[in-house]
């Protein structure tokens, strides 16, 4: 299982599905644009506030860098959300990673700002449905696919969800799609 992410990653989104996997008896790789220690951030929302803060949360070490990940090599794919998918998107091997999955139609789980990620490959994405942090709505829709206003949808072999409070569902729905 592989999960690609890089700095100020929302921190529930990378740990609970780490974790999970682990639990699960998975191997759980966690890929970033350079293997380091990830300065992971925690999102929620505060009255008077008309979107989230941000508040930093644990560190957490990558295992390796995406110019090194063989995506043959992972059955399945976990992109988490928060800031990280708004410049992970721009390193060259992010794409061919993310179309490995797609084309191989492994499970591949995306949640709240992971859409960002989707959109670099478009071709791939569009006529798809799938649901996201709903600032991120346009990039879905920018990709040719039809946003879901739920917070938890699967379609084929994508599982998205809307943001971290729909960590169990979006888990359950992966790792079902990772068990066939």
């Amino acid at each position: 299982m592989l999960i690609i992410t890089g700095d100020a990653v929302e921190a529930l989104e990378v740990f609970y599905p780490y974790y999970r996997c682990l639990e699960e008896g998975f191997e759980a790789t966690i890929a970033s644009p350079s293997v380091k220690k990830l300065y992971t951030v925690s999102h929620d929302f505060v009255e008077g506030t008309e979107t989230y803060v941000e508040k930093p949360a644990y560190g957490l070490d990558s295992h390796i860098a995406f110019a090194d990940v063989m995506p043959s090599e992972y059955d399945g794919l976990i992109i988490p959300g928060g800031r990280a998918p708004e410049y992970i998107r721009l390193d060259e091997s992010v794409p061919a990673i993310v179309r490995h999955f797609f084309e191989e139609n492994k499970p591949v789980g995306a949640i709240c700002h992971a859409a960002q990620v989707l959109s670099v490959v478009p071709d791939l994405m569009r006529g798809k449905e799938y649901t996201a942090y709903i600032a991120c709505k346009p990039d879905v829709q920018a990709c040719g696919a039809k946003y879901i206003e739920e917070h938890l949808h699967v379609y084929e072999n994508l599982v998205s969800g809307h943001a971290w409070p729909d960590l169990p569902g979006f888990m359950r729905e992966f790792i079902s799609l990772l068990n066939k």
